[in-house]
């Protein structure tokens, strides 16, 4: 087992590993930004490294600075968290080629998943399910149009290395699609580097489901059921379930067998999550994360298990230990993403936090590294604390959840926790019927 690690991240993730880390004897390395000198991952840290400036492209993305704050602590694992370099192979890479461990995948399936291209073809050859759609890069509009008339409209069209809703473009009508194609190439190439773009069939009316996977280096492969993403805004998730209300036990295991049957033969190594649509009956895969998730905590609560203790432990070269017939489940589990944002126009919030109180009691978790006294920074993702709880059942879940969300207190900035009041006390979130579209047309209604 590491003796010491470093992570290569901020906020509530860093504090998450340093947990794990504590728990396991490993002491932690600590890096920040200048504007993050205060944080609560630098204070609780064994050691911390200044690595740069405020920017993230200066600081938390600044690939040499990471390694050389290794380097001079004597780290020997790197723990990416998620974002920032949690899914770059190029720096995957750099820290094998350092003598370090790469507490996550390997750097070609990190690679290979990437391209959402190469991550369908892969799945496509192991069983998984998938959209319909092109079986590749278009290269042409007339390419485009050959393939929307083969699957029928309305479809999609996205980018290939695209990420957070970015280079994605709906067609209605074969006349949208011209101007969907376009779009959609013009968005790629300026947000990602590369305007290769894909099709696929639009689905009017699906769920977000995700299947949590872990796997070790010596072929074992487990899944830690499924979790309910549907309810997003601009394609970024704001609350999830675990399990999913619209899943019964027969279809996740059915799901589970393709998929870790299918990364036993990829060899894949570590965590990694893969995402599917989910309407009348069928999953369609349309990514994989090759990262711990940031809804990781509903998976743990239903499932008692420790993902990040996993992460180090495969890293080290320790296997599972437990088999499928091992994992069970117990009640139900919701997260709230807790942003700096306001809550109806949805624009980050930074600032001075004067007050906080977090809620407590049985089956309440909050994974935060805000206080009293915090500066939220304009820098970074304006996530600030994550509300997670558990219950026996669904309606217990829910019912722990207005109560904490009603005990949540945070006083100088804005946050999104009345919208979430709001998602609580909807009928559509209480009966478990919504769908990928439901919480935009959910906010629409509340700010006419």
């Amino acid at each position: 087992m590491f003796k010491k690690i470093l992570i290569a991240n901020r906020g509530e993730i860093a504090l998450r590993i340093q947990r794990a880390c504590r728990e396991l004897g490993i002491a932690t390395v600590a890096v920040h930004s200048t504007a993050d000198a205060d944080a609560m991952h630098v204070r609780f840290a064994d050691e911390s490294v200044c690595i740069g400036p405020p920017a993230a492209r200066d600081s938390y993305l600044n690939m040499q600075a990471i390694l050389s704050a290794a380097e001079i602590t004597g780290a020997e694992a790197i723990h990416p968290g998620y974002g920032f370099l949690s899914e770059n192979a190029d720096f995957a890479e750099m820290v094998e080629a350092h003598g370090l461990a790469f507490i996550g995948p390997e750097p070609s399936h990190i690679r290979m998943m990437g391209d959402k291209i190469a991550a369908k073809t892969a799945m496509e050859s192991l069983g998984v399910p998938l959209v319909p759609g092109s079986p590749g890069e278009l290269k042409n509009i007339e390419e485009a149009r050959i393939v929307a008339a083969r699957v029928q409209y309305p479809v999609l069209i996205k980018a290939a290395a695209g990420g957070g809703g970015r280079g994605m473009k709906v067609a209605q009508t074969e006349d949208d699609l011209e101007e969907a194609w376009q779009v959609a190439r013009t968005e790629a190439r300026t947000a990602f580097g590369n305007d290769a773009v894909y099709l696929e069939k639009y689905l009017d009316k699906p769920r977000h489901i995700e299947l949590q996977v872990m796997a070790d280096a010596h072929g074992n492969v487990v899944h830690f059921g499924e979790r309910d993403c549907s309810l997003q805004r601009r394609h970024q998730k704001l609350l999830e379930e675990a399990g999913s209300p619209v899943l019964s036990a027969a279809e996740r295991d059915a799901l589970g067998e393709v998929v870790t049957k299918g990364l036993s033969k990829l060899g894949y190594r570590n965590a990694g999550t893969l995402e599917f649509l989910y309407q009348d009956g069928q999953f369609s895969f349309i990514e994989m994360n090759t990262r711990l998730q940031v809804e990781h905590p509903v998976t743990e609560m239903v499932c008692g298990v420790d993902l990040v203790r996993e992460q180090i432990r495969i890293a080290a070269g320790e296997r599972l230990g437990y088999t499928q017939e091992d994992v069970t489940f117990s009640g139900h589990a919701i997260e709230c993403r807790i942003t700096a944002e306001d809550p109806d126009t949805f624009v980050p919030n930074p600032g001075l936090i004067t007050a906080y109180h977090a809620p407590g009691g049985l089956g309440v978790r909050v994974d935060s590294a805000i206080y009293a006294g915090y500066k939220v920074p304009p820098y970074y993702d304006s996530m600030i604390a994550k509300l997670i709880v558990h219950a026996p059942t669904r309606e217990g879940a829910i019912n722990r959840l207005r109560r904490a969300l009603d005990e949540f207190a945070v006083v100088g900035v804005k946050t999104t926790l009345p919208l979430h009041r709001r998602i609580v006390d909807a009928p559509e979130f209480q009966s478990g019927n919504y769908t990928i579209h439901w919480l935009e047309e959910f906010v629409a209604k509340g700010q006419e």
